[in-house]
């Protein structure tokens, strides 16, 4: 028996921030770096595709967050709309697409911490480095 409208989307809307978080944490933050770059380095270099897009999987959060997707409908059973594997298939694309628009959203606030924290940088260098204005005494 499916949950209501309602439900599902809270469901849905709850269930893509780990998703996302994971998906995220795994391909871009420094605490995986070295695994990502071997996998990086696996995926340009190995010679049969399949092993290729295997290791590329890791690198990119798009492609991983499938996957993860895949593993929290696993352990929740969550379906969307339908009963059944139809209601898993929807349910899967639908956390993909939320889990990305929030890294999405992570991305672009992060870039804007990134901008604003040079902009700082940039200003405090010319106030250190500009003389001090000139005091005309009357």
């Amino acid at each position: 028996m499916l949950m209501s409208l309602h439900r599902q989307f809270a469901y849905l809307f709850l269930l893509a921030l780990p998703i996302a978080c994971v998906a995220w944490t795994v391909t871009h933050e420094e605490v995986f770096r070295e695994p990502r770059e071997w996998c990086k380095e696996k995926s340009e270099n190995c010679r049969p595709l399949p092993v290729r897009k295997f290791f590329y999987l890791f690198t990119c959060e798009y492609c991983f967050s499938h996957y993860v997707a895949a593993f929290f409908l696993l352990i929740t059973r969550f379906q969307m709309l339908y009963d059944g594997w139809r209601g898993y298939l929807i349910a899967w694309f639908a956390l993909v697409w939320v889990a990305n628009i929030y890294m999405s959203f992570f991305n672009r606030l992060r870039l804007d911490i990134k901008h604003e924290n040079v902009a700082i940088a940039v200003d405090q260098t010319r106030v250190e480095t500009d003389p001090p204005p000139a005091i005309h005494q009357l």
